[in-house]
This record gives C-alpha cells, sequence and structure tokens, in this order.
C-alpha cells in the first residue's frame, strides 16, 4: 500500500485512543513512513461522506456601481508612534 499523499511506504499499525468516551480504544490503521499521513476505516469512510467542493465560474462584472465607489478616494497611511 502506498501513501495518498506522498506515495511512500504505508505500514500497519494499532494506535489506542486516551480521549474516547467508554475509555481507551485500540484501532489499526496503516501509518506512512515518510510523511506520517494516517490512513483507517474511519477516516476513511469521513472522507467518502464529505461532500465534493462545487467549482464556480467567475464573471467579469462587478458586485457594486460606480455610485457605491469612489474614484477620488486616495490612500491613508497612518505613521507609528
Amino acid at each position: 500500500m502506498s501513501c495518498s499523499r506522498c506515495r511512500g511506504l504505508m505500514v500497519k499499525e494499532h494506535f489506542l485512543d486516551f480521549d474516547g468516551t467508554i475509555g481507551h480504544m485500540w484501532a489499526s490503521g496503516y501509518r506512512c513512513m515518510n510523511c506520517g499521513n494516517v490512513h483507517d476505516p474511519i477516516i476513511a469512510q469521513h472522507r467518502r461522506s464529505r461532500p465534493e467542493p462545487v467549482l464556480t465560474v467567475s464573471t467579469d462584472e462587478f458586485d457594486y456601481t460606480e455610485e457605491e465607489f469612489e474614484m477620488d478616494a486616495h490612500p491613508v497611511m497612518k505613521h507609528a508612534a
């Protein structure tokens, strides 16, 4: 098995969850020897259930009118005390 991040070697490892609500819980999964990425069935399930990002197309139109934007504005620079 190769790492999804760096394509490094994944080795089987057992993890102990100290923060579990029902006490300590053991889980098994894979850890990358190169970058430390962890892969286990719970992480994989959460990644599959997460919605895919939606790509949007930008337009060249502005969302304000010229009356709302003052064209004669000058930048203001505050001096340090």
